[in-house]
């Protein structure tokens, strides 16, 4: 069955379409949305067939895959995540909702959610009223990760009518929030002793 396609503005998400899309999600049914950064694709933290439906897709490994969490808030970060140091908290805070992917120690809930002996998780807080409100909704995390493009040059599709004609027969949904960016997050990993930009991208850390 092919995508359905939707229209959303970030400035005012049209709450009976955001209903519409975390219906979706809660049937375990895969998205496509976006984000401050590039579009994303992701279901439920609930959905394990779709989880690993997108790891395929994607050619990850099956048991380290490369996917992150999307919280609404930090409030969700302790049901996930470790964060013994109240600076990591601070840098966190300081720079969410934005670009960027924070790498944590995973708490015992991450191993059961991707079924492995995964330690630590990227976690996302997009400035992005699109995603979050279907985060909102939905009432849990999103499994997420980058819709790519194989173009060397053009990393990133922008144009989600052309995302859709690429994920038609995958995705059960792909939400058009106007152009997307082609530069991806900035990740810090925030194990170590002292945070660490680990790639370089759209947003400058406070």
């Amino acid at each position: 069955m092919a995508a359905q396609y939707i229209r959303l503005f970030e400035e005012n998400p049209n709450p009976r379409q955001i209903r519409l899309a975390v219906d979706i999600l809660e049937q375990g049914g895969i998205v496509i949305y976006p984000t401050d950064s590039v579009y994303a694709i992701g279901c439920s933290v609930k959905a394990a067939k779709a989880m690993e439906k997108i790891a395929r897709y994607k050619g990850f490994d099956p048991s380290r895959p490369e996917m992150s969490l999307i919280f609404h808030d930090l409030s969700q970060l302790a049901q996930y995540t470790v964060v013994r140091d109240n600076n990591i908290f601070k840098l966190i805070k300081r720079n969410t909702p934005g670009p960027f992917t924070f790498i944590l120690q995973a708490n015992n809930q991450i191993p059961r959610l991707f079924k492995n002996k995964k330690k630590t998780v990227g976690i996302r807080i997009p400035s992005n009223k699109i995603v979050l409100e279907l985060v909102r909704e939905l009432g849990s995390p999103l499994i997420t990760t980058s819709v790519h493009d194989q173009d060397e040059i053009i990393e990133y599709t922008t144009d989600p009518e052309l995302i859709l004609e690429k994920y038609r027969d995958f995705a059960d949904l792909v939400i058009d929030g106007g152009y997307g960016n082609n530069e991806p997050t900035t990740i810090i990993d925030c194990t170590g002793d002292e945070p660490m930009i680990i790639r370089e991208g759209i947003g400058i850390p406070e």
